[in-house]
């Protein structure tokens, strides 16, 4: 079974005008992540900022439906402080691909989205239910099924993360071949859908990132003044 070993972060922030984001702009550059279990798989992880805490989430071993969950506790990310130390996935679809997730919080709800095996570009979408330790696909009126549309041939669907930054729901991914260019969209209302571009800078720069950051292993969020981007060290 797959546990540990990621016991750090490399943080990063876009630089407000620019298409960059840079490790270490008006950030702490490094943070440690402490009190994991041993079968936390930090191979399948995300982040969030819910408008109160940073929030860091790993699957249970080989799992498809157990969570551990991680805060900032001022220091390090910890695991179970103030938090629910184990979550779990209800409801999922047979093909949901556990293989990668992303979270985000919405101000009014925490989403939690899987992709679709062999489409990478439909989301499933879970939803915390509130005062219980579960996340359940197609939970009350959130749609349960979401479309990316429109990014480029050569998206590395591999290495993708989302965010909400308090207006928007916003998507990125790499390119295949690239470990500093990031494709960028957002949800359209009008369209229901994410669509490279719109409402967006198309594309983005990651900065400076030390030569030990995991490129296959990444998360963004946004914590009301900033936007964040993150590659585990190795």
């Amino acid at each position: 079974m797959e546990g540990r070993p990621m016991v750090s972060v490399n943080q990063g922030v876009w630089v407000p005008g620019s298409d960059v984001y840079r490790y270490g702009y008006g950030c702490i550059p490094n943070i440690p992540i402490v009190g994991a279990p041993s079968d936390t798989n930090f191979r399948r992880w995300s982040m969030l900022h819910d408008g109160a805490g940073y929030r860091l989430y790993a699957f249970k071993g080989s799992t498809r439906d157990t969570l551990y969950q991680f805060a900032w506790d001022g220091t390090s990310y910890a695991y179970d402080h103030e938090s629910i130390p184990v979550l779990t996935l209800t409801n999922a679809p047979a093909d949901a691909d556990s293989g990668s997730f992303s979270v985000l919080h919405s101000g009014d709800a925490y989403h939690l989205y899987l992709r679709r095996i062999g489409d990478p570009t439909v989301l499933y979408q879970f939803v915390h239910v509130p005062g219980t330790s579960t996340y359940q696909w197609a939970y009350g009126d959130h749609i349960p099924v979401l479309r990316v549309t429109g990014f480029p041939e050569d998206t590395d669907w591999s290495r993708w993360t989302m965010l909400h930054d308090g207006s928007a729901y916003r998507i990125y991914a790499f390119h295949h071949g690239s470990n500093d260019a990031l494709s960028q969209g957002t949800w359209n209302p009008a369209t229901h859908e994410y669509q490279y571009a719109y409402d967006s800078i198309p594309q983005l720069r990651l900065e400076g990132y030390p030569s030990g950051s995991d490129a296959g292993r990444v998360a963004a969020l946004h914590d009301g003044a900033a936007y964040r981007f993150y590659f585990q060290a190795r």
